[in-house]
């Protein structure tokens, strides 16, 4: 997932101090540290070094990455007036920095690039709370309170994540991901109002780039079924989900995701293998299956428990081709 890299010692030694924005933005540097977990573990595909927030900060809405907290906001939105603060976007000034990240990973890499954005909800979560939150109150307040004017930041912040992936497909990327990591905060008929049209309008746009487009959320075992039906190619599964249970809520219409708990990372090897291969064994040998963790890699995770899981995976994937 995005975060592989955020383990590992020479990560920190690129990264610098300061902000993450200040890495991203430095094409050289985010270029490498997107290569580290390439070269250290070997794996099927690469993930964009960035964040889902890049392009709010990048339209100057006053978003800022906290270490130790994530994405906040000093004033956050609160009204009609605040949708001034999100123009729109025009990436290849906006987001020059990273399409030229993309472009030097593209002409490195003899494995495929992802690229990705965040989805409207839970970046409206962040911008609304003006922190990472654990109850969603003021979003869910403004969403079920102000229906138009929620429908309206959302549609901006479609905008956002269409154009974003469309420059990153454009300059390279092969595949994109949309995160929308805390829609799982909502029940199936919020989400059916509230989110889905936002999801399918991004989802629908990148239909005519050609490329596979995996959704993605947290604690979203009850909103599968409608992750797949927004138009997705692939569906993320995090690891409170069975794969053989998201197989059966999404119909088997999409590849699957997962779902490897990322805290098992830091238990024995022995705990550690035997759930690896329990998860592939809740596949099944089903097709469409991407090993992956259930969420991103917690950074106090031994770079070598994740140098095995890779190996592990491969050596079984080749003696058990699906």
């Amino acid at each position: 997932m995005r975060q592989a890299g955020r383990s590992l010692p020479e990560y920190f030694e690129v990264r610098g101090d300061g902000s993450i924005l200040d890495a991203i933005q430095d094409a050289d540097r985010a270029t490498e540290i997107t290569l580290q977990p390439i070269r250290r573990y070997g794996v099927d595909a690469a993930i964009l070094f960035s964040d889902i927030v890049t392009p709010i900060w990048a339209v100057g809405f006053g978003i800022d990455i906290t270490p130790g907290v994530g994405p906040t906001c000093e004033q956050p939105f609160a009204g009609a007036a605040d949708l001034d603060r999100l123009r729109p976007i025009d990436a290849a000034n906006d987001l020059s920095f990273q399409s030229q990240t993309v472009r030097n990973l593209v002409a490195e890499l003899d494995i495929p690039l992802i690229g990705f954005a965040g989805a409207p909800f839970t970046l409206a979560s962040y911008l609304v709370e003006g922190k990472p939150s654990r109850d969603y109150a003021k979003v869910k307040a403004l969403m079920t309170g102000q229906p138009e004017l929620w429908h309206q930041l959302c549609d901006r912040l479609a905008d956002y994540a269409i154009a974003t992936l469309t420059a990153q497909v454009d300059n390279g990327a092969r595949a994109v991901q949309l995160f929308d990591s805390w829609a799982g905060a909502l029940r199936p008929e919020h989400y059916r109002q509230y989110v889905f049209p936002h999801s399918q309008k991004i989802l629908d746009a990148m239909a005519d780039l050609g490329v596979p487009r995996i959704h993605f959320g947290i604690n979203s075992g009850e909103l599968l079924d409608q992750m797949a039906e927004a138009g997705a190619d692939v569906v993320g599964v995090d690891w409170r989900t069975p794969l053989a249970v998201a197989r059966e809520r999404t119909g088997g219409r999409v590849a699957l995701q997962g779902n490897l708990d990322p805290g098992l990372l830091l238990a024995p090897w022995d705990v550690l293998e035997a759930e690896v291969r329990r998860v592939l064994a809740d596949n099944a040998g089903n097709p469409g299956h991407i090993f992956n963790l259930g969420h991103g890699v917690l950074p106090q995770t031994d770079p070598e428990q994740l140098k095995r899981v890779v190996d592990l995976v491969h050596a079984e994937g080749k003696a058990n081709p699906a």
